[in-house]
């Protein structure tokens, strides 16, 4: 982008100001989206103590317990793939996706969509729709054993990043992100709480939790612990 806000032979002009914009986008979709689901996702694995204990299993059989995990070690556990589309499911960063509009009219389930209409998909809905599915308001990773359904908008009934041409371009970067963090954390460190771990969401461009998640740490690997 600098390149071309300084070059008079682009094609594309890019003013400082736009840059500087362009960037904070990025930087608050990036930052803001993966720390909301990484809490997510921790809220739950500590709200169902059964699905944290099979999930360090998991992990400690693929690595051990003498390292932390490595991104590279995420393509060999199954399991803990599907209780991150769970959290996507239960949890989307946000209940509506970006605005789409019909570029033509159309027909869709009976009903003629008029030109330039506005559409606003209602992800948090769809992920709790028990015509889609079952007990769709309990965490249940095993829902997505031996199922084909991704992350990657080829399945309409999971959306948390979008499809098509108007998907987030940060898909991969941010499931890696999240993926990798909430197994590290469940992987060194051992789990505790007070009471009941709260499950309310605050509501607004995105959905995080009304109140945040407290928990203890203890350190569980053979390797010394940190500072």
């Amino acid at each position: 982008m600098l390149d071309m806000g300084e070059s008079e032979s682009s094609k594309i002009q890019v003013s400082r100001l736009s840059i500087k914009a362009i960037i904070l986008d990025m930087l608050l979709a990036g930052v803001d989206t993966s720390l909301i689901t990484i809490e997510w996702a921790m809220t739950e694995l500590l709200r169902n103590p059964k699905v944290m204990a099979r999930a360090q299993q998991e992990i400690e059989l693929q690595v051990g317990r003498d390292r932390i995990v490595r991104e590279s070690d995420l393509v060999n556990l199954d399991s803990w793939r599907c209780v991150m589309k769970e959290t996507f499911r239960l949890h989307p960063v946000g209940a509506f996706m970006v605005p789409h509009e019909s570029t033509e009219g159309c027909n869709v389930g009976g009903y003629y969509i008029p030109p330039k209409t506005r559409l606003l998909v209602n992800v948090w809905a769809m992920g709790r729709d028990d015509c889609i599915w079952k007990d769709p308001l309990e965490f249940k990773p095993e829902r997505f054993i031996r199922s084909s359904i991704d992350l990657k908008g080829q399945h309409f009934e999971l959306l948390p990043f979008g499809a098509g041409r108007r998907g987030c371009p940060g898909m991969s970067m941010g499931s890696s992100v999240v993926n990798l963090a909430v197994a590290q954390l469940i992987h060194c460190f051992d789990w505790s709480v007070e009471g009941e771990v709260n499950r309310e969401e605050e509501f607004g461009l995105s959905l995080p939790k009304k109140f945040p998640l407290s928990a203890l740490p203890s350190w569980r690997l053979t390797t010394e612990g940190p500072p």
